[in-house]
């Protein structure tokens, strides 16, 4: 991906409903960390694109007009600790807020290299 994070607030995320498979999209900060995209779920794993994800961890998400499919994940905090802290770092610094749960939106071609 070549977007241009500080040009950019916000990523489109679809999932699929858990319950009924259909497309679920939403609206949320993001950071970057390498390839993959970062979220925070504010209400962990409440979030119902947390459980989507949990479910079905294939998606897509849109960054200005570039489109990526991609897998999720939810972070765990201890085995990924120095993943974490750099999130939360960031989501602080382009935010001034990083309280939630971390979720790890990784593209199909970084996966592939």
């Amino acid at each position: 991906m070549n977007f241009v994070e500080q040009e950019e607030q916000f990523l489109y995320l679809t999932t699929a409903g858990r319950k009924t498979g259909l497309s679920r999209e939403i609206e949320i900060w993001f950071t970057r960390v390498g390839a993959a995209c970062y979220l925070i779920a504010e209400h962990r794993t409440q979030a119902n694109w947390v459980k989507n994800i949990q479910h079905n961890p294939q998606l897509t998400f849109r960054v200005g007009a570039q489109r990526v499919a991609g897998t999720g994940r939810v972070l765990d905090e201890k085995a990924d600790t120095a993943l974490w802290q750099a999130v939360a770092e960031r989501f602080a610094h382009k935010y001034g807020w990083n309280d939630g749960l971390i979720v790890e939106l990784m593209p199909h071609e970084a996966m592939q290299l």
